[in-house]
């Protein structure tokens, strides 16, 4: 098994059918493309130049904005998706998917990467959608995360 297929303790994450997590990607991409689509808040400032959108490990879908604001006090379309899904008491993440520039797939940013972990550890299992049909897991965008049982604790320190 390949090192980003596996998991929490070292656990393969969930196998699903292909042609259902095919129907549930293009749901999931649907969802963060009906939230983006820029526009301003002022001169300087704007919304939704990036949606995201979470499908959590019981199916429900959360989406979010981003806001760009003066001196960094705005916040990532993917921290606006978890509050909307902490809201309703819900934590493990099975997908996330970002739609940025032009329309395009992205993965979530290292501030993002990083909260989406430590809201539910088991969301270093969580499938992130990239661009040409394309995956990982979180797990892979943070190797050796400090929550990982056996991370030597040096890392963290």
């Amino acid at each position: 098994m390949e090192p980003d297929q596996l998991g929490v303790r070292g656990e393969a994450c969930v196998d699903h059918s292909v042609e259902r997590m095919k129907n549930e990607d293009a749901r999931l991409i649907e969802a963060a493309q009906a939230v983006w689509g820029g526009f301003r808040l002022h001169e300087d400032f704007s919304a939704g130049t990036v949606g995201a959108a979470i499908r959590t490990a019981a199916g429900n879908i959360y989406t979010g904005i981003c806001i760009d604001l003066a001196c960094g006090l705005g916040f990532c379309a993917e921290a606006a998706a978890i509050a909307e899904m902490l809201k309703q008491r819900e934590s493990h993440i099975a997908a996330v998917v970002a739609v940025g520039a032009d329309g395009v797939l992205g993965a979530p940013c290292g501030r993002c990467r990083e909260m989406i972990a430590q809201v539910d550890r088991r969301n270093l299992c969580c499938r992130v959608l990239l661009p040409n049909g394309k995956e990982t897991t979180l797990a892979a965008l943070l190797p050796d995360h400090w929550l990982e049982p056996g991370t030597p604790k040096q890392a963290v320190e």
